[in-house]
């Protein structure tokens, strides 16, 4: 099907590749292997669909035959095999990969599509789209096309750790693309590609005469500290900037920042009016985002909105993707390798270093601290990456460079070379994301490690049934009884803490912690997070339900839905299936946008159940708030 709708949208489809399997498919060939394709069909491209564990081995392929342009749109691929490919991508320079876990690339314009993006939303117009998330992009997508703006291109980095095209690269495309006039952003918790595309919007203001204006939306704002919101990559690294801190450097860079994607179009659509005035040798300051921003530098908006408890990710903050062994547990794979631990910490003047995964350089990386104090940990932590499956972290010049940054000198480099060698093997021969220690030196100048946190990958046990001796350290009692329930069920859920009095049911990791961001910016006190998958059905709304109603806490659910893959009728008739038979008693707000969208909102309207159904998010977070409040009643 999805070939078809593409075909039929105006992509050169030229065929298809099934392995070991020669034929044809809606009139187009179908032939065994990458290689027989090249040959035969000459593709610019390969857009691979096949689940995640299969994913790299197509993409090895594609890359040994030198295709043009890659796009992986699956999820759940173990991190380590992406860092492989990234290592085979580095030593070529044929081959340009999009994603994976992202929805693809589309030109509307050119009428193509490479991906999954649901076409009905998209039309020829003048904004440029790069996006982490995928549901947030349909949501950036929706609102340019209602504000009579339309779109050049959708480009997706995807939610991963490692994403083969980041924004940089996205906006040097719509910097130069004749008909793209405006440019958004749909950013989020993770990694630094935010901060970099700061630093690149910076000089291209700086250098550009009358330059295409940039809004954006940075998700994750409200995220517990270490916990992974939905995408692999949705977690910060000791040392990165958190949500609220990447807003504030793309502010200050002159981004304008909206906190929720309705807000993009308008918005957009009066900065390409301002930018059209300036042309004509006219200045003019116009509000964007709401009444209660203001404005300096022109169109740069400064706004008052909740912020994280600090500025930056704390050292102590406990990443977690499913499994993150407790700290005995890491000890006692330490001690295995001859490096000394102490369960009680007896020195203060601590210093950290980790094994994790630089972003930037799409390798893995030693961060090197020689403080842990939280507050300091942005400005101090330094990332050394090395090549994967190397012994680079172990040379000599390699550890040099880190023992300096640590201020570390004499006979305890030769502890720090032992604790590095035994962490990037604990790093590669375990699967893990991430292998962070606190470490002391001693009166003799040894090095011990004093606190240890190690976080392994979920998917290369759960896709490729790798890791099964790391992975049965799990120990689901010590786990959130939802989170265990939600996992089963193929939906991820996030406890917050506080009142929470609201509940919230959401298709999609971007838009999920888009959503509990909003309902707190605007007096809401959001239960949870949740994203139940961008593939929900009606079974899985109301799992999502019975869940989420186990919360003493929750006076209202939100249900808030974007759908692309996702049908609007299909979620309501979920709904009301929770209805009958969880017999809910508290009141549902509901938000269906997307494909089949009107039907959906019939549905509910018409339910005559404890219901409301509502097209705009801010008339539904407004009644979910007053709901959850008492000032309303069903």
């Amino acid at each position: 099907m999805n070939a078809q709708e593409s075909i039929e949208y105006g992509t050169n489809v030229v065929g298809g590749i099934k392995p070991g399997v020669e034929g044809e498919h809606l009139g187009l060939p179908v032939l065994p292997n990458v290689r027989a394709a090249v040959e035969k069909l000459k593709p610019d491209a390969s857009a691979i669909y096949v689940p995640g564990n299969g994913t790299v081995a197509a993409m090895e392929e594609a890359i040994e035959n030198e295709v043009p342009l890659i796009i992986a749109v699956a999820e759940h691929i173990p991190i380590h095999d992406i860092l492989r490919i990234h290592q085979m991508l580095r030593t070529q320079s044929k081959t340009r990969l999009v994603g994976a876990n992202c929805p693809g690339i589309i030109n509307t314009w050119g009428r193509c599509r490479l991906g999954f993006q649901p076409l009905p939303f998209f039309q020829e117009g003048k904004v440029g789209i790069v996006a982490k998330s995928g549901t947030l992009s349909y949501e950036a997508v929706a609102s340019t096309t209602r504000a009579g703006l339309g779109q050049t291109y959708g480009i997706s980095m995807g939610g991963d750790v490692l994403a083969g095209t980041n924004f940089v690269e996205g906006f040097q495309i719509l910097a130069e693309d004749e008909k793209t006039e405006g440019i958004i952003m749909i950013g989020e918790i993770g990694g630094s590609a935010e901060i970099k595309a700061a630093e690149w919007i910076k000089e291209y203001n700086r250098k550009t005469a009358n330059p295409k204006p940039f809004m954006a939306v940075i998700g994750g704002i409200q995220a517990p500290p270490g916990r992974i919101m939905g995408h692999a990559g949705a977690w910060a690294a000791p040392g990165e900037a958190n949500a609220s801190k990447k807003i504030q450097i793309l502010e200050d860079a002159g981004v304008t920042v909206v906190d929720h994607p309705e807000k993009l179009g308008e918005g957009m659509k009066k900065l390409l009016a301002n930018r059209s005035k300036t042309t004509n040798g006219q200045s003019t300051v116009t509000s964007v985002g709401g009444g209660a921003s203001q404005q300096r530098r022109g169109y740069h908006t400064i706004r008052q909105r909740p912020r994280s408890s600090a500025a930056t990710t704390q050292l102590r903050s406990q990443q977690r993707r499913t499994l993150y062994i407790k700290q005995s547990q890491a000890f006692d794979m330490l001690k295995e390798r001859g490096i000394p631990t102490v369960d009680e910490p007896t020195v203060k003047d601590e210093k950290f270093v980790s094994i994790s995964i630089d972003r930037e350089a799409r390798q893995p990386c030693v961060i090197a601290s020689p403080s842990t104090d939280p507050e300091f940990a942005f400005q101090q932590s330094r990332k050394f990456p090395f090549a994967y499956g190397s012994t680079e972290a172990t040379s000599a010049d390699f550890l040099e460079s880190v023992a300096e940054h640590l201020k570390i000198s004499g006979t305890a480099k030769d502890g720090l070379k032992q604790l590095v060698t035994q962490l990037v093997d604990i790093f590669m021969s375990k699967e893990a994301f991430v292998v962070q220690t606190k470490i002391a030196l001693d009166s003799q100048g040894g090095i011990h490690v004093q606190g240890a946190k190690f976080g392994f990958d979920d998917a290369a046990f759960r896709s490729s049934g790798r890791q099964a001796e790391v992975h049965a350290l799990r120990d689901i009692k010590a786990e959130v009884r939802e989170d265990v329930e939600a996992e089963k069920e193929g939906m991820i859920y996030v406890k917050l803490q506080g009142e929470g009095s609201i509940g919230t049911i959401v298709n999609g990791a971007g838009l999920a912690m888009n959503t509990v961001d909003a309902l707190v910016a605007r007096g809401g006190s959001p239960a949870n997070f949740m994203d139940t998958g961008g593939k929900a059905t009606s079974e899985t709304i109301k799992a999502g339900f019975r869940i989420v109603s186990s919360d003493p806490r929750v006076k209202v659910i939100f249900v808030n839905i974007f759908g692309g893959l996702t049908l609007g009728d299909m979620i309501a008739n979920g709904i009301l299936l929770a209805f009958k038979d969880l017999n809910l008693k508290v009141p549902v707000v509901v938000r269906i946008r997307g494909t089949r969208e009107a039907e959906g909102q019939k549905l509910i309207q018409e339910s005559g159940l404890k219901l409301d159904a509502f097209d705009s998010f801010e008339e539904a977070a407004a009644r979910a708030i007053a709901l959850a409040k008492g000032e309303e009643t069903m």
